[in-house]
């Protein structure tokens, strides 16, 4: 059987080669149709919100983590081989850097094609908040922001949580994030409900968000882009944010990138007054998109290697 390092490096290679078609099967799917049936079933039964949100969140993370482990090792009394594939199968699904790139590239080509109309589409399939009357900068931000905030939760943390626990680990970590995704929501239907999945998901992104705000001044380097403001707006900027984890990556890439972030935004036709991260050096733009994709893409790397060669330091330590 393959060990851990080279499973995790062949997911990665994976997902950048296939991304996630949408016609393959795919664990995350799974988990968020289950907790809407959970939420159904929790809300009928369980009259505290809160109390019924968290029942909620550890059916759901209970009953996921035993399914990956006893589908591993219901394969590995099969054959070793088929327990390898599937392992890797489970890590592949959990990490999503080809369609974050994916996405973003077609925000950009619709701005560089001045349809604005056509970014507006694109960029509403990666962000939650209003992009109706976004203007071209407004569109650029949004890219950016998402792809700065999506290295943590799409890539870096479920590495993160796979050099940890392997597969079931970074299925773990999915369904936690999944559960912040379909719950997570500060309005009157999820505010109580949502409030055990937006915390547990909070406290797992902890370390991966702020290992991500620190490799990202890195990435910077190596791709010309600007190092020690990206280290400066990192230091200042990364709690102007209202997540405890998203001001991270993007005070980082603001600084890198020399332009600013945050701000006023719209959701669901309600103005919310956020702060700025990062300083207006220069406009937004649409090779910002790119630049962004390109960082992304090296802090990854950068990311796989620190985790891979610590783990691989661990096991020397202590065999």
């Amino acid at each position: 059987m393959l060990n851990l390092e080279l499973q995790i490096i062949i997911a990665f290679l994976l997902d950048l080669a296939l991304g996630d078609p949408r016609w393959f099967p795919h664990p995350v799917r799974l988990i968020g149709n289950f907790a809407i049936k959970l939420e159904t079933f929790s809300r009928r039964w369980i009259a505290s919100p809160k109390k019924a949100g968290l029942f909620s969140v550890v059916a759901v993370i209970g009953g996921t983590t035993l399914t990956v482990y006893l589908i591993l090792r219901a394969a590995g009394h099969v054959h070793h081989i088929l327990q390898t594939v599937i392992a890797i199968y489970f890590l592949y699904s959990s990490i999503a850097l080809h369609d974050l790139i994916l996405h973003s590239n077609a925000v950009y080509q619709a701005l560089q094609r001045d349809d604005l109309a056509g970014a507006r589409a694109k960029v509403a399939l990666i962000v939650g908040r209003d992009t109706d009357t976004l203007d071209k900068e407004g569109i650029v931000r949004a890219a950016v922001e998402s792809v700065a905030e999506s290295m943590v939760d799409g890539i870096i943390a479920p590495l993160f949580f796979a050099v940890i626990g392997g597969p079931v680990g970074a299925i773990l970590y999915k369904a936690v994030n999944t559960l912040d995704s379909t719950f997570g929501y500060k309005n009157d239907k999820y505010i109580d409900f949502g409030w055990a999945a937006a915390r547990l998901d909070d406290l797992a992104n902890f370390i991966p968000a702020r290992l991500t705000g620190i490799l990202i001044p890195m990435a910077a380097m190596l791709t010309g882009l600007q190092f020690r403001a990206s280290l400066t707006v990192y230091f200042r900027d990364r709690f102007q944010h209202a997540s405890p984890n998203s001001g991270h990556p993007e005070a980082a890439v603001a600084g890198a990138l020399g332009i600013r972030l945050g701000g006023p935004a719209s959701y669901f036709g309600q103005l919310h007054e956020k702060p700025f991260i990062g300083d207006r050096l220069n406009p937004a733009q649409p090779v910002h998109i790119r630049r962004t994709n390109l960082l992304a893409f090296v802090t990854v790397i950068l990311a796989l290697v620190l985790f891979l060669g610590i783990r691989l330091l661990f096991i020397q330590i202590f065999p």
